[in-house]
């Protein structure tokens, strides 16, 4: 689960967060005023101090917020000067943006605000249409505006260079003032609220901010990005009335509360209006009772009146945005807001303790009950440790609960009759946590004592919906002035109300302590040392009880008493990713359990990863000795059994293999057997009728060499490949009744598997890793010669076994580290683990499973064809692709029948337009084209007759498996030093490249830590796509514009190195992917071609040029040895042609290092394939001269011996 925040203001304006996977509210100390509202987002939380200025805090990342400013620099040519600044009268400024309509000299560019600054000065741009360009970064023209060019041509008579020079937003984990960038501020703010991060599948860092003023007004705050998260200026919305409190969603909800009580409703909302165009009147759930307070998520709305009652709307979506109904929830709140995942967080009426909305589900969106947050705050540590003794020392304690309006209408004249000894017996009432919605409108009442009851009127605390709460319960109080003054002028001091026998205590001089009054909350003088208090005695049952000796209540400030909870104002949930099934430590946490985790935390924290490591190896190593001592001592006795044969039967249905092909019921058995020597193998039977004779197909268990499960709508089924199978691509398909059949079968099958091949325990450092097209992960232990020359292990014979997740790339080294990525660009570390997923119980490690999530989006197509009569529309050619299908046309996919890609999936969007495809869109999210299929563009032109527009809808899944989140960074690609058998490193180098093409570096990552520590960003001109590094650090990476860049410098002194080389691409062709190994590089560009990097030498790494090695290429991967394997996007088979197929080259070494044919493994449906962890040198063969193999460099000899052992 991913660690997020939940955040929350007290009754004084103090703001604390609480991670989801934390235990205490920790205090942001960075905040220098009271604040009094807060609205979160994952990256970032909003707030409104007591000034009513608005404040961000974006939280800390090892990724900067950086911005790009450009300028282009324009010349003309003349006969008499050749190029100069002197333009004509018609032409553009000499400096201007792209269009060279506005301009833009270097000196007119500013920082937005004070939170910025500069990185370097202006610099020239050297890339032009992933190509280098002359030193100078000119691109030349006929005229302005044309089309450039990076040669300079006979004609070309104008010329321009673009200017670059970035900033970087340092304002992280601080409170920063928004600026203002008008002349007439708006009125002062008393409410905000983000959200919109969810419409139309905006990027990442893109938010809508709504405000409202003291009057009444709503603003709206433009520009909010990730590169801009202050945003640009505000915009005022016009509204039917004077607004009170607003709130947004995270897609396209807008509510809002008008004085009246009544509700409005945004409408109009979407990717190129984000404000909005309209509102709609919805009344208040109650005639009698107008509403105060509103809350939305994304298909949610819940509501709070004036008599604090809770109300749900139901029917709310994004196409009916005002619901249709109210339903009276259980619970009286005074405050209320909807989180992710439209959870639902609340601050109660009576105890102002906040409170999480249980069993809140996509079905159930109104949830089932509440419960109580019941965690301590970080001050709360020094108080809780030495409460034992001080409580007893002391000989009282001060509750936690605001029982009363103020201390003089607590004290009553039948209290001061009888004195501080017969208060002392006096327990104050505290209110169920449980039953508190339904607590009685009248006062309620403490427990007699002797023969007096004492009647505790009801708390009276201000509301935190009125706009001015915080500001007027804090203006009386002033940090300069002595604790002891009242904070309310007209009352008289509460020292002298306090029993004679408590005054000592209550004295700021005689505790020590900094004491300040409230008429809300009165605060306790924490004593210094402990003193008995004359006159009281408390009673030993009321010590282990923790009750109070005097008939009011006193708080501490810092902190508060050990049983009490904070007084809470305001919480913000909007950053806090929860569901239903996380798991929290929020419930059931008590300040003594609490300072014993604390402890044991601090503990753990002082023992570093190498220690953990070496205790498990001595308990390892304690273990094999026993096991030596108490079975090794008993190997002469005989067996009692000498083999042994187990079968299991059972009913499925076959693929059949010849036509028609078609679902047959046939009878499955499976035989294993064990020998005399603990082998075990087994023997597979599928038992069918054929022509009204009984028929058997079997394959032996060790010839099985991979069970890929086929997941359907209409079968739960999963495929069998032997080695002859796999040559032929065409596996034996088997379907279960039930999916929990289906995946008993398979995780039988793959332990037979294994313990045929002896094969146990979690992948080893050799592994080769590979993913398929849905994201399952499989694993190949590589035998010794499978990199053999002449005559390798063939590709088929390797066995490949099921490791439980679900990503869609994995990277590995020799190391022992591996990292994998989602769909959702989530980053995932392995933990040693094996097993998860479908193997449940029976092939699992014991540890190191945990459960991954991902998302992905699956993609419809609208298509349309233009007439003269009707224009674009839905009735196409007898011969054109269906109006909706899939990205090629031939298969028809509308929005009711697409579903996702198999049961373990499930929808958590709705159907939206896809505003990212390659091409561009237009502002609909339409491509036109001259016909289908075609090169799609996203402007319309006079010879376009067609056009496409592409849907996106987001499906889930939730697994099981031995990987760790790395958070919180979401990446693209990433890449590990692929290092060799010899070699030991202690630092692994390991790079990625984050979602928004930001190259990283992870620092501190080892085989005992392979998540590492942290990133350290590499600064780029544009954004990267794909990153590899080789031996002795090469890095090399793609960029999105298709060219490819080299490292330099990068040393494990210096593991970012200093420089970016450009390295110009093949000619006319875009790379989208590289792999380096020791000595080669390769590459795929985007039509699917191979290329090797000619002339790389330790001199001169970056290389000489491009030789293409075949097309057909979907992805490549390039190991330690130099040994090269890819993932051939289409393979003949015997049936049909195999997409996503392994192929091994075969012959490759130093004197012939792109090899010289293809071997082809299992196929298809994969999509990736990595080899950087197999450093197993292959086989030697010792020649007669060499005598003394140490004496001889290691290169030379293998050499020699890969170049006479070539006989083909």
């Amino acid at each position: 689960m991913t660690v997020s925040l939940l955040w929350a203001v007290d009754v004084f304006g103090r703001v604390y967060n609480l991670s989801t996977a934390g235990q205490q509210w920790e205090q942001c100390r960075d905040a220098q005023l009271e604040f009094k509202r807060l609205t979160a987002a994952q990256q970032c939380c909003w707030g409104i101090a007591c000034d009513h200025n608005i404040y961000l805090n974006v939280h800390a990342s090892d990724l900067p917020i950086r911005y790009q400013e450009e300028t282009y620099e324009n010349q003309r040519w003349n006969p008499v000067d050749g190029f100069s600044e002197r333009l004509l009268p018609s032409d553009r400024w000499q400096w201007s943006d792209v269009t060279g309509l506005q301009h833009q000299p270097l000196d007119s560019f500013e920082l937005p605000s004070a939170n910025w600054e500069w990185e370097a000065d202006w610099h020239v741009d050297e890339n032009f249409e992933g190509e280098p360009t002359e030193k100078e970064g000119w691109t030349y023209a006929m005229d302005f505006p044309a089309n450039y060019t990076k040669d300079k041509k006979w004609n070309s008579c104008v010329r321009r260079r673009r200017w670059l020079r970035y900033r970087t937003y340092k304002a992280r984990d601080s409170w920063a003032q928004i600026p203002s960038q008008q002349s007439v501020l708006p009125d002062p703010f008393n409410d905000i609220s983000c959200g919109g991060w969810e419409i139309s599948e905006e990027p990442t860092g893109r938010l809508s901010l709504w405000a409202v003023s003291l009057q009444g007004k709503v603003w709206f705050r433009e520009g909010i990005q990730h590169h801009s998260p202050e945003g640009t200026s505000w915009e005022e919305i016009s509204v039917p009335g004077e607004v009170v409190q607003i709130s947004c969603g995270p897609g396209d909800l807008v509510w809002a509360v008008l004085w009246e009580g009544q509700f409005i409703v945004r409408e109009g909302i979407g990717r190129d209006c984000p404000q909005g165009t309209s509102w709609v009147v919805v009344d208040s759930p109650s005639s009698e009772v107008g509403a105060i307070h509103v809350a939305v998520g994304v298909n949610v709305v819940w509501a709070l009146t004036k008599d604090n009652k809770v109300w749900f709307r139901r029917g709310v979506n994004s196409h009916n945005p005002c619901g249709s109904g109210w339903i009276s929830m259980v619970g009286e709140m005074i405050v209320i807001n909807v989180g992710l995942n439209d959870q639902m967080w609340a601050i109660g009426c009576e105890d102002r303790a906040v409170y999480f909305r249980q069993g809140v589900t996509t079905s159930e969106l109104s949830g089932k009950a509440w419960k109580v947050i019941s965690v301590p705050r970080d001050g709360d540590r020094s108080h809780s440790s030495a409460s034992a003794g001080s409580l007893h020392s002391a000989g009282c304690f001060f509750s936690g609960e605001v029982r009363a309006q103020s201390v003089s209408d607590v004290e009553s004249d039948t209290e001061k009759e009888r004195g501080p000894a017969a208060a002392s017996h006096i327990v104050p009432t505290y209110a169920s946590t449980e039953t508190f919605a339904a607590a009685p409108d009248g006062p309620t009442s403490d427990p007699p004592s002797s023969d007096h009851t004492v009647d505790a009127p009801k708390p009276r605390i201000p509301k935190v919906t009125s706009d001015s709460f915080i500001s007027d319960l804090v203006s009386d109080r002033d940090p300069g002035k002595t604790s002891g003054a009242p904070s309310i002028p007209e009352e008289e001091p509460h020292s002298a109300l306090a029993p004679p026998g408590l005054q000592g205590v209550l004295s700021p001089s005689r505790s020590g302590g900094h004491l300040e009054w409230s008429n809300v909350d009165l605060e306790e003088a924490q004593s210094q040392e402990d003193r008995v208090v004359p006159g009281v005695v408390l009673d030993s049952a009321d010590t282990c009880s923790l009750s109070s000796v005097a008939t009011y209540s006193l708080a501490l400030e810092e902190p508060y008493g050990i049983d009490e909870h904070p007084l809470w104002a305001w919480v913000s949930g909007g950053g806090c990713s929860v569901d239903c099934h996380s798991q929290l430590n929020w419930f059931s946490c008590s300040p003594n359990s609490a300072t014993l985790a604390q402890s044991v935390q601090s503990l753990s924290l002082s023992i570093s990863p190498a220690q953990t490591a070496a205790w498990r190896k001595q308990i390892f190593e304690q273990l094999s000795e026993r096991t030596k001592r108490e079975v090794d001592n008993f190997k002469h006795y005989e067996q009692a059994i000498e083999q042994s044969v187990w079968v299991k039967k059972g009913t499925m249905q076959w693929w059949r293999d010849w036509k028609p092909h078609k679902w047959v019921d046939v009878r499955f058995a499976l035989e294993q057997f064990s020998g005399p020597d603990g082998n075990k193998d087994g023997i597979l039977f599928i038992y069918y009728n054929f022509n009204e004779e009984k028929k058997y197909l079997h394959a032996f268990i060790n010839e099985v060499t991979i069970l890929v499960p086929v997941l359907n709508d209409s079968k739960h089924s999963f495929a069998i490949y032997t080695q002859e199978r796999t040559k032929q691509r065409w596996p034996i398909r088997l379907a279960a009744a039930t999916e929990e059949e289906m995946h008993d079968w398979l995780a039988l099958l793959s332990a037979s598997c294994c313990d045929s091949r002896g094969i146990q325990g979690p992948p080893s450092k050799q592994a080769i890793w590979s993913v398929t097209c849905k994201g399952d992960i499989f694993v190949s232990e590589p035998s010794p010669g499978l990199e053999a020359t002449p005559y390798p292990t063939p590709c088929d014979l390797m066995f490949w076994r099921h490791v439980g997740g679900h990503l869609r790339v994995v990277e590995c080294s020799s190391a022992g580290v591996v990292w994998g990525i989602g769909y959702d660009h989530t980053a995932w570390v392995h933990t040693g683990g094996y097993g998860g997923g479908f193997y449940q119980e029976l092939a699992n490690s014991t540890d190191n499973i945990h459960t991954q999530t991902d998302v992905k989006s699956v993609y419809i197509y609208e298509n349309q064809r233009w007439n003269p009569v009707t224009g674009y529309s839905n009735r196409g050619l007898p011969t054109d692709r269906y109006m909706w299908s899939d990205a090629s046309g031939l298969h028809e996919c509308t929005k009711t029948n697409s579903k996702p890609p198999s049961p373990h999936w499930t929808w958590v969007s709705d159907w939206g337009i896809d505003y990212g495809v390659s091409g561009g869109t237009d502002r609909e999210g339409w491509q036109y084209a001259a016909d289908f299929p075609a090169s799609y563009h996203g402007y319309k032109t006079m010879k376009d007759f067609v056009r496409r527009k592409r849907w996106a809808r987001k499906c889930k899944l939730t697994t099981t498996g031995p990987w760790q989140e790395v958070p919180p960074i979401p990446l693209s690609d990433v890449t590990i030093l692929p290092c060799s058998s010899q070699c030991s490193v202690e630092v692994v180098p390991l790079w990625a490249i984050s979602n928004k093409g930001d190259v990283l570096c992870r620092l501190g990552v080892t085989a005992l830590t392979p998540a590492g520590s942290s990133w350290l960003h590499v600064g780029t001109d544009q954004p990267f796509k794909s990153i590899s590094i080789g031996a002795v650090n090469q890095v090399w990476a793609i960029a999105r514009d298709g060219s490819a860049f080299y490292r330099g410098s990068v040393s494990a002194q210096s593991p970012a190195g200093d420089c970016w080389y450009h390295i110009p691409s093949p000619s006319k062709q875009k790379l989208k992917q590289v792999s380096v190994g020791r000595t080669s590089i390769y590459a795929v560009d985007e039509n699917g071609n191979l290329w090797y990097r000619q002339g790389v030498t330790p001199s001169y790494p970056q290389g000489s040029s491009w030789d293409i090695l075949s097309n057909n290429v979907r992805k490549v991967s390039v190991g330690p040895l130099d040994q090269v394997w890819i993932i051939a996007d289409k393979v003949q088979g015997s049936h049909s042609l195999s997409c996503g197929t392994v192929c091994h080259r075969l012959g490759v070494q130093p004197m012939e290092p792109k090899g010289q044919s293809w071997d082809y493994g299992i196929g298809g449906g994969w999509d990736h394939i990595t080899v950087r962890g197999n450093s197993m040198e292959p086989p030697r063969i010792r020649m007669p001269s060499l005598t003394d193999p140490a004496a001889v460099p290691t290169p030379v000899w293998n050499q020699e011996v890969n170049g006479n052992a070539v006989g083909f």
